[in-house]
């Protein structure tokens, strides 16, 4: 595998930039600037109480910084007070934090014996390299992505330059029971998958495949990969609409978004901006806020009208999370070392504070009205939204 380095690209060189955002996963994580803090993908499920302020009223501080043996890619926030960090193949875990008492609750080891969880060919024992998370819409689990997998069975790790004829091996995606917190299954993939989504009645797991060109439908019922639907060159953000049977992938080595149509699997293009990654949909499901990591803006798209809106927050926006009353948007900028709060009803920036050396995930965490901040070097940073 190859980390993605900043990727701040132009509007017509989204391939071959791509190809210029990769290094060797031999090669650490740089260190934390000095000046940043040493110690530092997913919406909450909880409804906001009905006397919460208003979020885009709101402003960011820090309350927190969490270390330890982490590298986290990405912050997922289960809407049950716990929060998961995974921490691809640099510390082969799954960290998860009890968000009320900023306390490190389990650290799962992505260790597992795909033989006895019902996956022939694969003898021994194997590692994955957790990326992304996702949890049910009743959030008994949390569903993981391997960016690769590593042991008996498996060839060469994935990279971040490919396309389906590179023949990288067909990855897992973890299941993890939140009363259990240690995996209990797991689900054949796509090549290199990145961002996971379920759908509001449960019934699938979505999945893009970074290195497949598409996006794995996996049964929850039937627990295995059911169909898959082309994409197009490095898909990745996933947005399922709360209203309608449709989801929204990211075409990263594009510049659209691609609806998926659950009940008929058709697809359509929609055009965005360049170099699309994140995706969030508001509450009603009206618009899709999308960050261009191409163009270095946060772009806002009119589902009805097509209209695009766009916002400008800072270098390499990467990931980015809603608040539950849609009014307020959270990204963060990775060559920047900062996060952006906009408001979704017109894309004004709000507010940008200095987060850390290279944030790279985000989520806003319900439960305490808190948003947490992957910084990749190896640490957390937890924001008070007050």
């Amino acid at each position: 595998m190859r980390r993605r380095a900043a990727c701040l690209l132009a509007a017509g060189a989204v391939l071959p930039a791509i190809a210029a955002c990769s290094r060797s996963s031999a090669q650490p994580p740089p260190p934390a600037a000095a000046s940043r803090p040493a110690a530092t993908t997913a919406p909450g499920r909880d409804a906001p109480a009905a006397t919460a302020p208003r979020s885009d009223r709101l402003r960011l501080s820090r309350r927190a910084g969490l270390g330890g043996a982490i590298s986290p890619k990405s912050v997922a926030a289960s809407g049950t007070g716990l929060v998961f960090a995974q921490n691809m193949m640099y510390r082969h875990s799954v960290t998860v934090y009890d968000a009320r008492r900023l306390r490190l609750r389990r650290t799962i080891p992505d260790t597992v014996r795909l033989a006895r969880l019902g996956h022939r060919g694969y003898p021994g024992t194997q590692r994955g390299a957790p990326v992304e998370a996702a949890f049910s819409p009743d959030d008994r689990y949390a569903y993981v992505s391997n960016y690769s997998m590593y042991g008996p069975g498996f060839g060469p790790e994935g990279s971040d330059v490919c396309s389906p004829a590179s023949g990288y091996d067909r990855s897992f995606v973890y299941r993890i029971p939140r009363d259990r917190l240690r995996i209990d299954a797991a689900y054949r993939v796509g090549a290199v998958p990145k961002v996971v989504a379920t759908t509001p009645d449960g019934r699938y797991v979505l999945v893009s495949n970074w290195c497949s060109y598409d996006v794995s439908v996996i049964s929850a019922r039937r627990g295995r990969e059911v169909r898959r639907v082309p994409i197009g060159a490095y898909p990745r953000g996933i947005a399922v609409s709360p209203r309608k049977a449709a989801a929204y992938v990211a075409v990263m080595g594009g510049n659209e978004v691609v609806r998926v149509d659950l009940r008929r699997w058709t697809t359509r293009r929609l055009a965005i901006g360049a170099g699309p990654r994140a995706l969030a949909l508001g509450p009603a499901g009206r618009y899709l806020f999308a960050t261009l990591n191409a163009e270095g803006t946060v772009a806002r798209l009119d589902l009805r009208t097509g209209a695009v809106a766009k916002a400008r927050t800072g270098s390499a926006p990467r990931s980015m999370d809603i608040a539950p009353d849609g009014r307020s948007l959270y990204v963060v900028n990775y060559e920047s070392g900062t996060v952006s709060k906009l408001r979704a009803s017109d894309m004004r920036v709000l507010q940008t504070i200095e987060a850390c050396y290279h944030p790279i995930g985000i989520t806003y965490e319900p439960v305490t009205r808190r948003v947490w901040v992957a910084c990749y070097t190896g640490s957390i940073l937890v924001l008070d939204d007050r």
